[in-house]
């Protein structure tokens, strides 16, 4: 179960949609807390430095999809694999150097849509 979920959906108009990308964006420039307006309601989010993406685009039954990810783990998530990276691994001639957890991009998101369409 996840711990939270938000879903949207509803016709913009192209500056609309601008405006809304535009705004996440600079809140991606700033990091640290954002406020995005979405509709009625402000999504309030804690923005990392370093974040996972991933672009997918499929083109079917006269309409094109286009989706835009972002992902990153929440804090509490963070502090736990801050725990595990804390190994240092030794290079001749140089000083110990802090080792980084690798962020797997193999995770693919498929959509209901397209998984009805291989059957």
């Amino acid at each position: 179960m996840r711990d939270l979920k938000f879903e949207q959906k509803r016709t913009l108009s192209r500056l609309e949609a601008a405006d809304q990308l535009a705004a996440f964006a600079d809140a991606l420039r700033k990091g640290g807390d954002a406020e995005l307006e979405l509709g009625a309601g402000t999504l309030s989010l804690r923005l990392p430095d370093d974040l996972c993406t991933e672009v997918e685009v499929e083109v079917g039954e006269g309409e094109i999809e286009l989706e835009i990810e972002f992902k990153w783990p929440t804090a509490s998530a963070r502090k736990a694999s801050s725990r595990t990276a804390s190994t240092t691994q030794e290079t001749p001639g140089q000083g110990s150097t802090p080792t980084r957890p690798r962020r797997s991009t193999t995770g693919v998101k498929r959509s209901a849509k397209r998984a009805a369409k291989t059957s």
